[in-house]
């Protein structure tokens, strides 16, 4: 790769053509411009970004965000496992969190409980084992979301009958214009894989974004605790194709059921398009099995979704997001 730098007291992406990583001046992060996003999805398939941006810190964020012209579209990522950028590439701005805004500690403990705070780039399965470390329990269940806290926030990430938002106490977010702030968990509806703000405009996701979080964990016995994280891996590692790229669950489960059931009594595990296929290991997860392009995953999603509703009636919802366009933009 060649290396240019750029001194520059605001953005010119016109001129920005460069296979380049960018130095902005007034900012202390990196700018990758056409980023293949193969190696920051967990599906290793998809297009490009246009520009791919690592923050230094959230501070560093807030300046970007603050120079950033409007028109730009910005799109956060942290391990981006639950993430399809189609083959023509996201033509704006992915913003990559994981191991910059990874601060981890613990702000208060009393007695009875602790308060860990955790940066939306910490892997989810990191906090769980940092709190068992500090004798916190009620976390185990974060060792098996395959993301990092911002993304678990975004779409209250659960499993095993636990979700993310029944641990939160307050959250940190940070707004299109950079602005940053706190607000407790009350000022938010939390639903089955969904987060909304009470009042306000619901623009999560979209103009505004979590940056962090403050866990509330009660005191217990640490090595329990350590032995459930283990056993609950164990389960996933029987239970799970980790040993092809996938994005987790595809589809949420619908009211007293499981998308899993139902895709495998649809008769779809093994099903193929191009280099994607339903796992046998797992009906609801989409495997790459070594070539597949986003349009064979986004392909199959959709088949998976008609043929299931064909037959049985159900209506699978998508919890996998999927951005960018099906065909490169002209630069």
């Amino acid at each position: 790769m060649r290396f240019s730098m750029v001194t520059m007291n605001s953005f010119d992406f016109d001129n920005m053509t460069d296979q380049s990583i960018v130095d902005l001046g007034q900012l202390r992060g990196q700018l990758r411009i056409n980023e293949s996003m193969k190696k920051h999805v967990s599906w290793r398939a998809g297009g490009a970004a246009r520009y791919f941006y690592i923050p230094h810190d959230c501070d560093d964020l807030s300046r970007f965000l603050s120079l950033l012209p409007r028109e730009i579209s910005v799109y956060m990522i942290g391990l981006g496992s639950n993430l399809l950028v189609r083959d023509g590439g996201f033509n704006g701005v992915i913003v990559g969190l994981h191991a910059r805004l990874n601060d981890l500690f613990i702000n208060h403990m009393n007695r009875v409980e602790g308060k860990v705070f955790a940066g939306a780039g910490v892997p989810c399965a990191k906090l769980a084992r940092f709190a068992s470390g500090i004798n916190l329990v009620g976390s185990e269940f974060l060792v098996g979301i395959p993301g990092t806290v911002g993304g678990a926030l975004a779409m209250n990430a659960g499993c095993h009958g636990s979700e993310t938002w029944n641990i939160v106490e307050r959250v940190q977010i940070i707004e299109r214009s950079g602005n940053t702030m706190e607000r407790n968990a009350d000022g938010y509806r939390i639903g089955y894989r969904s987060v909304v703000r009470v009042a306000g405009p619901n623009n999560q996701g979209d103009g505004e974004w979590f940056v962090g979080a403050w866990f509330r964990l009660p005191k217990g016995d640490g090595n329990v605790s350590k032995q459930k994280i283990k056993q609950l891996l164990t389960t996933r590692i029987a239970t799970q194709p980790l040993n092809y790229p996938n994005a987790g669950s595809v589809f949420r489960n619908p009211a007293g059921d499981y998308a899993a059931r139902l895709i495998e009594c649809s008769n779809l595990k093994g099903l193929r398009i191009g280099g994607a296929m339903v796992s046998t290991k797992h009906a609801n997860f989409i495997i790459n099995t070594g070539n597949a392009t986003a349009a064979d995953i986004e392909a199959i999603i959709t088949e998976v979704h008609h043929r299931v509703r064909e037959q049985t009636g159900v209506s699978l919802i998508q919890e996998v997001r999927i951005i960018g366009n099906t065909k490169a933009i002209t630069q």
